[in-house]
């Protein structure tokens, strides 16, 4: 028998303040004004905004313990599997992927590293800048492109890290190319990683995957 026990609606905070019997709301510089001189648009606007964050809130904390019980259940999971089992989930990064039986459900740990530059970042756009110039000007255009977005020379320290790894996937033979892409890859730094989880459900085994959204910009 399914339970159809309605909810309860929470109670909205009262944010007026009582100053000898009359109600007041601060304004936007701190003071106090009795509600009965503040505009009822403005009473309007308040209340919805009040109601709201009040919901968003309630969501967020709804959200932030149902991500630590998630990690804790995967946890548990795993020390379960590993000690009755000897089965490990995962690689050596600490990606994970669990699946239902029927594979139309799956929740995914991923596991990305947080990536920096160290001072070689430079010597290496020394190099390329050197490589490009002393090519035709009508030539390898797209890689001027590319190198043009991954620096982002229009934003003085800024560069595109996507991009950045592009340089290092073409095939050019040309020495100083070369001596570039290996200054490229000193400059990486690895400096953390975090973790992200996502969940997916389908129909069927063999359909394609929905993400199961729960960030709000994506709902």
């Amino acid at each position: 028998m399914n339970d159809h026990t309605p909810q309860t609606t929470p109670t909205i905070p009262d944010n007026t303040i009582d100053v000898g019997g009359v109600p007041h709301m601060r304004d936007a510089k701190g003071g106090l004004l009795p509600v009965e001189l503040i505009k009822a648009k403005d009473k309007l606007i308040d209340e919805q905004v009040h109601k709201i964050l009040h919901y968003a809130q309630e969501l967020s904390d709804q959200v932030s313990r149902f991500k630590m019980h998630t990690y804790a259940d995967l946890a548990a999971l795993d020390a379960m599997l590993d000690q009755e089992y000897g089965v490990k989930i995962g690689g050596k990064k600490g990606n994970k992927t669990y699946f239902s039986f029927d594979g139309c459900k799956k929740i995914e740990l991923r596991v990305n590293d947080l990536i920096d530059f160290g001072p070689e970042l430079q010597v290496a756009k020394t190099l390329i800048d050197e490589c490009l110039n002393e090519w035709a000007s009508d030539a390898r255009s797209e890689i001027r492109a590319i190198v043009t977005r991954a620096f982002n020379t229009d934003k003085e320290g800024q560069i595109n890290r996507g991009e950045i790894f592009m340089l290092l996937k073409l095939d050019i033979e040309d020495e100083r190319w070369q001596q570039a892409m290996k200054a490229l890859q000193d400059a990486i730094r690895v400096i953390g990683s975090k973790e992200y989880i996502r969940f997916g459900m389908r129909d069927r085994f063999d359909a394609d995957w929905t993400t199961v959204t729960i960030d709000l910009a994506k709902a």
